[in-house]
């Protein structure tokens, strides 16, 4: 059986851990980190930001993605950001392999990496590499794709439940890639994904929550869930106003582009494509992309806490949010 080659956990060049910055959406991982590049460079330090964000990658999904404006990207140099058309597909895999390259690449020039964002999975790959899942099959990807096309992805969904109800319970019933990508693994292997997944000795339970002393681990965690809904309410309102429907237009424009592209299924944008469809009124996607937000939250939260030994800060706390930037400053002192 062809497999992705496994992925390795890299090791840095240096003695000094890697810092990483974490933590659900709307925690202020952007301001914490560009706080810390604005201390390094008084103390003659540059710091360069490696995005470990699964939206942040696309061109033209700017708006709905918060991503860093044009002067944050002036002022600190930002990896993996705008590196792909939106019709491309980028994974925990490729992550990894660019996270390593890049992070050893900046430390070879006297410069200080720091990893910063909330894709899970993509933390998962760099950390602790991946386990060799089979290769894409087109022909059973093709006809997963017809069936689903047929029976649409909620009844995929649930046969995924009776095949692996581990994987299916962490995924969105309309999540056609993730579903299909599950239901393939298990075609071509007899075996769920979560048991593969499991018999990975760098992503088991014991191991895989761990943190290696290769990176020190900073979380950014609120404590009060009802204010970070609240903000993550103005924020989708603010980026309603900055022109995000407009954004979106321009993306649907494009005739390479389809609702079942990972870009197109970010939070947000796939609520957005929807309206614009026609399919749902101004209403419901407000409803339905805050919704999606929350759940977005809520997973990277429970990853989160899965984690042994990360330094966790509440970003609503004046007095932990400054502990958090004064831990992060000790870090470049080391």
């Amino acid at each position: 059986m062809q497999t992705e080659p496994y992925i390795q956990p890299m090791q840095p060049l240096e003695a000094n851990p890697i810092l990483c910055i974490v933590g659900p959406t709307g925690s202020g991982k952007t301001h914490l980190a560009m706080s810390l590049a604005e201390y390094a460079k008084s103390l003659g330090l540059r710091l360069e930001l490696i995005s470990m964000d699964s939206a942040l990658v696309y061109r033209g999904l700017d708006i709905g993605s918060a991503k860093p404006t044009k002067a944050e990207q002036a002022a600190v140099i930002h990896h993996l950001i705008d590196i792909l058309e939106p019709n491309e597909v980028y994974s925990a895999a490729r992550f990894a392999k660019d996270a390593k390259r890049l992070c050893e690449e900046i430390q070879s020039r006297g410069n200080i990496p720091v990893v910063v964002g909330g894709t899970m999975l993509y933390w998962r790959a760099w950390a602790h590499g991946l386990s060799a899942l089979p290769a894409a099959n087109p022909e059973i990807r093709a006809r997963l794709d017809k069936e689903g096309g047929t029976l649409g992805w909620p009844a995929m969904h649930t046969k995924l439940v009776q095949v692996d109800p581990e994987t299916a319970a962490r995924l969105q019933p309309n999540d056609s890639q993730r579903v299909q990508r599950a239901l393939e693994v298990f075609e071509i292997t007899g075996k769920p994904m979560s048991v593969l997944l499991a018999d990975s000795p760098s992503e088991d339970g014991r191991e895989g929550s761990a943190i290696p002393a290769w990176i020190n681990l900073v979380a950014l965690e609120p404590s009060d869930r009802k204010r970070l809904h609240q903000n993550l309410e103005k924020r989708f309102d603010e980026m309603l106003l900055a022109g995000f429907l407009d954004e979106v237009r321009m993306l649907k424009n494009n005739l390479a582009l389809h609702a079942d592209l990972p870009a197109i299924r970010s939070v947000g944008y796939r609520q957005a494509w929807e309206y614009l469809n026609g399919d749902i009124d101004a209403e419901q996607m407000r409803y339905k992309a805050l919704a999606a937000t929350r759940q977005l939250g809520k997973r990277q939260l429970t990853w989160l806490r899965a984690i042994a030994g990360r330094k966790t800060f509440d970003p609503f706390n004046p007095a932990e949010l400054k502990a958090a930037l004064d831990y992060c400053k000790s870090h470049l002192k080391k």
